[in-house]
């Protein structure tokens, strides 16, 4: 499938049974749920799909499901968060083998490279595969930025096509478009600045949040790429206190808390996490409940 780099394309929980093992089956059925909603692609195994807590088998089990389960209809998109770049590019590889549409690249876990070693990271995975690639920037919580200049660096990758740009900060935006030109294709990929995103002109959204509120985020993508902005306000207003969630180092446990909550997933996730408990678990599921409450009829 040729790949349209646009709209707003979830990063899917990974679904696990109560003993650990994979959940296909409610991982399946969120994944029909967000189709059905009018998602316009899927990201598996990002840091949200828990990547680094499956195994290389595993991974592959869930990019199967995901392609099986769309069927053709959307592109499935899987991250590449490895310990190595040979591991990235061994995975990259593994990918096109069995079919996946594309690729987010993040950076090389653990490690923070400097800026020469992030640029020789991302171009020598992307002489690995044919995939296309979309470059995950999240200076916040992976310790490494990606500057517009880098990018620059990268702009002889035919396969680099797009960034997800996380880095927290709106200007970040406006700063690729001016260093870049319309070389690559900005997505947004922090959910509490997507409309703000919108303004400054991304094509995409990699959201969280839409895994539990999905029917919510294409009405608001499509009021903001459609230039509704008064008419998204209200919308957007509603929705930014479950929004802040995806900002937390805690997205993983928050946005499960919020699709057990809404009915499309189960709170079980893979140690080093644990499910929320006590003040934390009210505090937040008070967040999300007060969101279900006022949620909008059209």
């Amino acid at each position: 499938m040729n790949v349209t780099w646009n709209g707003v394309y979830p990063a899917v929980t990974t679904q696990f049974h109560d003993d650990d093992s994979l959940d296909l089956k409610t991982t399946a059925e969120q994944i029909e749920n967000l189709i059905s909603a009018g998602v316009n692609g899927l990201i598996m195994l990002g840091t949200v799909g828990e990547n680094n807590s499956l195994s290389r088998d595993e991974k592959i089990e869930v990019l199967k499901l995901a392609q099986e389960i769309s069927n053709g209809r959307i592109p499935v998109i899987s991250g590449v968060s490895e310990f190595t770049t040979a591991n990235a590019c061994s995975y990259a590889k593994l990918c096109e083998e069995i079919g996946i549409d594309g690729l987010m690249v993040l950076p090389a876990m653990v490690y923070n490279s400097d800026a020469r070693e992030t640029v020789n990271h991302f171009k020598t995975v992307a002489k690995a595969s044919n995939l296309p690639i979309m470059c995950y920037n999240n200076p916040v919580v992976y310790g490494v930025d990606i500057s517009p200049e880098m990018f620059m660096e990268m702009a002889d990758c035919e396969t680099i096509v797009a960034v997800k740009e996380s880095s927290d900060d709106p200007r970040r935006v406006t700063d690729v478009f001016n260093t870049c030109g319309d070389r690559f294709l900005v997505f947004c990929g922090v959910d509490d600045l997507v409309m703000e995103s919108a303004a400054l002109g991304v094509v995409g959204w990699v959201s969280g949040l839409t895994d539990a509120f999905p029917q919510e985020s294409v009405r608001l993508w499509k009021l903001l790429t459609e230039g509704k902005f008064a008419e998204a306000l209200p919308l957007y207003r509603w929705f930014t206190p479950v929004l802040h969630l995806d900002t937390h180092s805690k997205l993983v446990q928050y946005i499960k808390l919020a699709q057990a909550m809404t009915g499309v997933g189960s709170e079980n996730v893979r140690a080093p996490r644990l499910k929320l408990v006590g003040e934390e678990r009210e505090r937040v599921a008070k967040i999300i409940q007060d969101t279900i409450d006022t949620r909008p009829t059209a």
